[in-house]
């Protein structure tokens, strides 16, 4: 798909909007994308192991192709790697080069990649300007929208970092096809996501599509474009999340501290099982609390059990810490304020809300019957 044919969703922030590209075989022409936005900018390319193995000469051979300079920052892959030790590394990496604030950090790679190379840019010569290239569907649909940057700390995941928005998204739907089917599903879990916080009709969508999605079908580029878009309209209302785009979270605040529990080791739980587990977690808890029916809570829990996803804490590998231990790891989260938990709890499929009344205790006991 020629680039300019592409799918395109626009992300509005005045002065700092860009575009997101969706659509099949992006890649190679991320170059001429990059010198129409930012022509003369030299760029640096951070990736991982796996990614550079995979795209990092298509992406060389298409900036080459426009004559744009460029480097490669090459990481090892996986959660380990958004690390102050890393990230310091990269930084260096990045001064070597001696590029400038007006060049271009490249982030090539999943959410991890994406946040890590958009920390560094954020801080070098005080913001550099970045794109994102997500070959994840998770960072696809999520994590490459929005300006969300860092790394994680021993207290707690992506509790270090910064907002930068990135000046472009190119969101190569062909790219997904090298995803292990466990990567696709965890990126599917943050698809699923939009219809359960305001949007029911796509979550039916999904419900009666989801193979075609799985196998690449006419339904994928379309369903990473409603995703994109329904990330774009919150966060433009709320770009340094201060109020609505804290539904984004939906899961994500139980899903947090479990990936905490484990100590953000991937082959136990990787982000997209942690958010599965979180999201019906936040639909139980809301049926106990009387604001959920059940029958939404096994709609939700019988589609991710048909994609292979989890959907319990008992799915999750290995021993798990206590309750008293989770409730330690919700409150480094980032979604607590002055000491009052925020939850995103719901009143039914598509109708998800911000709670900021939700107690230790409630959480506690709730936590004592799950384990």
């Amino acid at each position: 798909m020629p680039w300019h044919e592409s799918t395109s969703v626009n992300v509005d922030l005045g002065e700092k909007s860009y575009l997101i590209r969706i659509g099949d075989n992006l890649l190679e022409y991320a170059g001429q994308m990059i010198a129409e936005i930012m022509p003369g900018s030299k760029c640096v390319i951070v990736t991982d192991e796996n990614v550079a193995r995979l795209y990092l000469e298509i992406l060389q051979e298409s900036l080459a192709s426009q004559n744009i300079e460029h480097a490669e920052i090459i990481v090892a892959p996986g959660e380990a790697s958004k690390s102050f030790e890393v990230l310091q590394s990269v930084i260096g990496q990045i001064l070597d080069t001696r590029f400038e604030r007006n060049d271009v950090v490249i982030g090539l790679g999943g959410g991890v990649i994406g946040d890590l190379a958009g920390f560094a840019a954020s801080m070098i010569r005080r913001g550099m300007n970045f794109v994102q290239i997500p070959t994840s569907l998770l960072a696809q649909v999520d994590s490459s929208v929005g300006g969300k940057t860092g790394i994680n700390a021993v207290q707690g995941k992506n509790l270090i970092g910064a907002f930068l928005q990135p000046r472009l998204v190119i969101a190569d739907s062909g790219l997904l096809k090298s995803l292990s089917k466990r990567e696709f599903r965890a990126g599917y879990a943050e698809m699923v996501k939009y219809g359960l916080i305001d949007q029911p009709e796509f979550f039916r969508q999904l419900e009666e599509n989801w193979v075609d999605v799985f196998s690449f079908g006419n339904l994928l580029v379309e369903a990473i474009a409603v995703s994109c878009k329904a990330k774009a309209k919150i966060v433009a209302e709320d770009q340094f999340e201060r109020g609505c785009r804290a539904l984004l979270n939906l899961g994500h605040t139980f899903g947090h501290a479990l990936e905490a529990a484990t100590g953000y080791d991937t082959n136990r739980l990787v982000h997209g099982e942690s958010v599965a587990i979180g999201i019906i977690l936040a639909h139980e808890f809301s049926n106990r609390m009387n604001l959920c029916d059940a029958d939404s809570v096994e709609r939700v829990r019988h589609h991710f059990t048909q994609v292979g996803l989890p959907t319990s804490i008992a799915d999750i590998p290995g021993e798990m810490p206590d309750a008293d231990k989770l409730l330690e790891y919700i409150f480094q989260d980032k979604k607590v304020s002055r000491g009052v938990l925020t939850f995103i709890l719901t009143k039914g499929v598509g109708k998800s809300y911000i709670a900021n009344n939700v107690t230790a205790t409630e959480i506690q006991a709730f936590l004592k019957e799950k384990l």
